[in-house]
């Protein structure tokens, strides 16, 4: 399959505006020779040590033979499962990749206790663990590390034997794991982490689990110099100019998987156009909608739908959409590709990510100082309320604080949803965004976190100022200890949330915060309220 990308309409005026311009610089061609200089010279610092994506294809076809290697070996051991311990990019590749292949990879990008608990007790004799950290000190991932160590040593399991590492070369983690004895792969540090699909972060886990890695790179490659070439039919600059060339902005990308064989693929788009392209008040917000979600069918001129199609050609674009087709690792280097072009048109540099740090920061205050818990506003059924002022305003029931926040959706606005919640359990929660959707009548995003806050985080801070955000904990009867940590999962999460909601809050956003105390009743309580709105 080849990659096609059809355009109609005002994504096809969006597109032209820029194709001519892109073509005469040379801008595909010199994004795949690595030119640093393409977003301007304050981007020439970290771009210039990101680039890297560009070849990973070439550049990852070695570790074909290491990880097929380490497969045999642990499958040799009556190794059958395998669980990936990663946040953002060191998870959300794979899980796509894998999900598309139809292979069991589960994938831990939790600190709900509940859910690590799950995952903790499921048929460790027959597991492998893939810690996978670019930085080697992502505290969710660190937190995981230590809980399956304990773990195996428990059942008199070497974890030596079933845990591998992935990381850049020269992160505490490579250290760890080289004086510990730990098998390691070293990813190429010049990809960023929300680019590392093709490379070792992609690669360890999803071969590892049997996906056939090498028909993954050769995939990419086929595309490869398509997407380097100086050409208005290059489909890189199309998707790209589509996106960003809009008059005025089109913010909100609402990707569809309308007869794709990808599954999952909105979920990897996000972090990789929010994160890159949000910040300086600017950006593209990625809105996963189903095929029947209300706003496709809603007056939203702000929002450019993309339909992901088995062939682009066959059904090509309607409206003003965009229709794409190809294989997952097509698409991968193809969005990344995209992306890059985005950036160049927006005025941002695609590579940094400037407001991640935020809420890391402010949870960490909150574990350190260990404050005591703020009270509820007031506490209706299962759901114990809290927010901003100007969402509470003396409201005394779920139904009206909701109200009352969408009532302060800004023109251009969009509604968030966050759910700290255990994702194999709370099937009730995703049906929110419809419901408010129906409501709102503006793109409405749903995130579980903290996985969110390594994604779409970015742009919640960085980007356009006009979201309000509905956060959603639960209160789990079971908590897991982090060996060798002052707090346990239980308190991690606790202070993610309300870190994050803090940096909202200051930032000046609304922010209504809804504690489910049992979590089941209290996202019955959620939805029937919901519908009544």
């Amino acid at each position: 399959m080849a990659i096609k990308v059809s355009t109609a309409n005002a994504a096809t005026s969006a597109a032209r505006r820029y194709l001519d311009q892109l073509v005469a610089e040379q801008f595909a061609s010199r994004l795949f020779a690595q030119d640093a200089t393409l977003w301007g010279e304050a981007a020439v610092d970290e771009s210039s040590k990101r680039l890297g994506w560009t070849a990973a294809h070439e550049v990852s076809q070695p570790l074909v033979a290491q990880i097929t290697a380490a497969r045999d070996e642990l499958r040799a051991k009556g190794v059958t499962r395998i669980v990936l311990c990663g946040m953002g990019g060191s998870s959300l590749a794979p899980e796509v990749m894998a999900r598309t292949a139809q292979i069991e990879l589960d994938v831990l990008d939790s600190t709900n206790p509940e859910h690590v608990a799950d995952v903790l007790e499921s048929d460790l004799e027959h597991t492998a663990v893939v810690v996978s950290s670019k930085s080697g000190s992502t505290v969710e991932t660190d937190s995981q590390r230590r809980a399956f160590i304990a773990a195996f040593e428990q059942l008199g399991i070497d974890p030596a034997e079933r845990i591998c590492i992935v990381t850049d070369p020269g992160s505490p983690l490579a250290q760890w794991a080289q004086e510990a004895g730990y098998r390691h792969f070293l990813a190429d540090p010049s990809v960023g982490g929300r680019f590392s699909a093709l490379t070792a972060f992609g690669l360890v886990p999803t071969g590892l689990a049997g996906l056939d890695i090498a028909a993954v790179l050769a995939d990419a490659e086929s595309v490869a110099a398509e997407l380097a070439a100086d050409s208005p039919d290059n489909p890189g600059l199309v998707l790209g100019a589509a996106l960003a060339g809009g008059d005025p902005l089109k913010t909100y990308v609402g990707i569809v998987e309308d007869g794709t064989p990808i599954v999952g693929f909105g979920d990897w788009a996000e972090q990789l156009i929010a994160e890159s392209t949000g910040k300086e008040g600017k950006g593209l917000l990625p809105v996963v909608l189903g095929a029947d979600a209300p706003e496709i069918g809603l007056p939203i001129p702000d929002l450019q739908v993309v339909r992901l199609v088995a062939d682009a050609a066959d059904t090509p674009a309607q409206g003003d959409e965009i229709a794409v087709s190809g294989t997952l690792a097509e698409q991968m280097l193809l969005w990344e590709a995209a992306v890059a072009v985005a950036g160049r048109i927006i005025g941002i540099n695609p590579y940094d990510q400037p407001d991640v740090e935020s809420a890391k920061a402010a949870a960490r205050e909150l574990l350190d100082n260990t404050p005591e818990p703020e009270p509820a506003a007031f506490v209706d059924g299962a759901i114990a309320v809290r927010g901003t002022e100007d969402v509470l305003r003396g409201d005394a029931s779920v139904k009206d604080a909701v109200a009352a926040l969408l009532a302060l959706l800004p023109e251009g606005g969009y509604v968030s949803i966050q759910a700290y919640a255990n994702r194999l359990a709370a099937e009730l929660l995703p049906q929110t965004r419809e419901l408010i959707a129906h409501r709102s009548r503006r793109p409405v995003t749903f995130g579980w976190a903290p996985r969110f806050l390594h994604s779409t985080g970015q742009f919640h801070k960085g980007g356009p100022r006009v979201g309000v955000f509905l956060q959603i904990t639960t209160d789990e009867d079971v908590d897991v200890e982090i060996p060798g940590r002052p707090f346990t999962f239980g308190r991690l999460i606790a202070a993610q949330a309300a870190g994050d909601a803090s940096v909202l809050a200051a930032a000046g956003m609304p922010v209504l915060r809804l504690e489910l105390t049992d979590p089941e009743a209290g996202a019955q309580q959620l939805l029937d309220a919901l519908r009544d709105l």
